[in-house]
């Protein structure tokens, strides 16, 4: 697969416009263009499937200054997961403009309530990309820590939840408790920075042989690509893990979201498209792209 100048599958990028969602549960290996950030999103469902239960979605709020990022992984299949996906893109919708993750939050672990009923659990990564200060905001319901590369220092790390985030009762997965409270950690990103969600077939890779790469050898494994390019990154991560599961297909889902800061300012808006953005925020008109099980591209 040929890149772009910014890693991202070339001439195969979506741009993202204003008020739009775009996201879905099925395969997908495409590239997105959003204020501030050049992402990479690639979601393999298991066994080939049509639909898995990896769900991941991309927002722009109506003045380009709030990108969210949301990938949840659910235990199974189907089309129980593809409604909740369709569930995933209207709360998205509903809190488009809210920098404010943790109400948000709250509201999916009501919704994925009736995971928890038929047996099954939901971990989500939430992130806010805040463009005005060039922050990254997460919520972490008991998914996998995201990968961080600093340009500062040329390092991989995690990014782990600070001690006020470390209470038992916080961040659980979805569906498991009906109240649970979320935090929120805040991570000023510079330009050069990466960051890698993941679901959990990553870390798992070699299970099958007694030898889980775990969050050490996946950190391990990243911190010898020597690439920063968000497609190159993603695409080299998951031919790591196949080498680790030797040469075999990963046993579940694997979805992988790398978000490369490229330090761009939303473009400033026509009195027009300030207007046209100002009736799409109060429900005068909507872009969408996307639906429940289906991803563009």
């Amino acid at each position: 697969m040929t890149s772009g100048t910014d890693g991202s599958p070339a001439g195969d990028k979506v741009a993202l416009r204003c008020m739009e969602i775009w996201g879905g549960n099925r395969a997908v290996d495409q590239g997105v263009s959003v204020p501030g950030v050049d992402v990479y999103v690639y979601s393999s469902p298991h066994d080939g499937g049509d639909a898995g239960g990896d769900i991941y979605s991309i927002s722009q709020c109506g003045a380009g200054n709030i990108v969210r990022f949301v990938l949840a992984d659910v235990a199974g299949h189907g089309s129980s997961v593809t409604e909740l996906a369709g569930t995933l893109q209207r709360m998205m919708r509903r809190y488009i403009n809210t920098p404010d993750q943790t109400r948000f939050a709250r509201e999916l672990n009501r919704a994925f309530d009736s995971v928890a009923r038929e047996g099954r659990f939901a971990t989500a990564l939430l992130a806010t990309y805040w463009a005005p200060t060039s922050h990254l905001i997460l919520v972490n319901a008991g998914h996998p820590p995201p990968l961080r590369y600093s340009a500062g220092n040329g390092r991989w790390s995690y990014i782990e939840r600070s001690e006020l985030g470390e209470d038992a009762a916080l961040n659980l997965p979805l569906g498991v408790i009906e109240p649970t409270s979320y935090s929120q950690e805040a991570v000023a990103l510079e330009p050069g920075d990466v960051v890698v969600m993941y679901t959990d077939a990553l870390v798992e890779a070699g299970a099958e042989r007694g030898e889980a790469l775990g969050q050490e050898g996946l950190l391990a494994l990243v911190s010898e690509l020597g690439e920063t390019q968000p497609c190159r990154v993603g695409t080299a991560l998951r031919e790591l893990a196949r080498e680790a599961r030797g040469g075999r297909d990963a046993g579940d889902d694997e979805t992988v979201i790398v978000l490369g800061h490229n330090g761009a300012k939303p473009p400033e808006q026509t009195l027009t498209r300030r207007l046209s953005t100002l009736g799409r925020m109060i429900g005068l008109g909507r872009v969408y792209r996307g639906e429940p099980g289906y991803a563009p591209g």
